[in-house]
């Protein structure tokens, strides 16, 4: 199975193409470009299928992240993953940006939990904990830098992520302390594409995950049906 997957729910726009029965990437598009995701995504997806060497008729499966972040972005790319299932009749499935980020991290965990923390502003961190294994353990949440240093406590789990900078900060008046790691919201576009790759048969299209309301309006030319 072919799994076209689909990034714009932060500064950068990505797209990959991965072979799951093969287990390999086929073709990673990405660039760091903060807004304007509707005007760069078509394109990106005609250069990866380019270079795989594969059409749009060969792919079984959407993934795409669903959130948190950009809440025009998360829609530019919701909005495009069910266009292309309806227009194909295959699957899209959802991916969320932490969920993403705490499989990428994992590996250097040391077989510890881990919270994906990014930074929400407002006073605010996304923050969702995750095993050893990659599984959740509790639901994602908008919490104060307090709250999720409690959380970290509870699970004994690391911290990372860009909202790991405000955490710091208000426990120790530091942006450096152990227990917690700085990465940029940056989503791995082939981690989005594996974890796709693994989703069951028959999973729920995918919506965004917002976790709070709006900070900006949608990109014109990407509208997200009703569900």
């Amino acid at each position: 199975m072919i799994v076209l997957a689909l990034d714009t729910a932060g500064i950068d726009c990505s797209v990959a193409l991965y072979d799951a029965t093969a287990d390999k990437i086929l073709s990673v598009q990405t660039e760091m470009i903060g807004k304007g995701h509707a005007e760069k995504l078509m394109a990106q997806i005609e250069a990866a299928l380019a270079e795989a060497g594969i059409t749009l008729k060969d792919v079984g499966r959407i993934a795409v992240t669903i959130g948190p972040g950009s809440f025009t972005g998360i829609r530019v790319g919701v909005a495009a993953a069910r266009g292309f299932a309806l227009s194909l009749g295959i699957e899209a499935v959802g991916i969320t940006t932490l969920e993403t980020m705490a499989v990428h991290q994992l590996a250097s965990a040391a077989g510890h939990p881990v919270i994906a923390a990014m930074d929400a502003k407002r006073g605010e961190i996304y923050a969702q904990p995750f095993g050893a294994d990659g599984l959740p353990l509790e639901e994602a949440q908008a919490l104060p830098p307090e709250a999720v240093t409690a959380l970290a406590t509870h699970h004994s789990a690391t911290i990372f992520g860009t909202g790991a900078v405000a955490i710091a900060a208000a426990a120790t008046g530091e942006i450096s302390e152990p227990g917690i790691k700085t990465v940029p919201d940056r989503f791995d576009i082939a981690t989005v594409a594996k974890l796709g790759a693994t989703k069951p048969f028959g999973s729920a299209k995918p919506k965004p995950l917002y976790l709070r309301g709006p900070d900006a309006k949608p990109q014109i030319g990407f509208a997200l049906a009703r569900s």
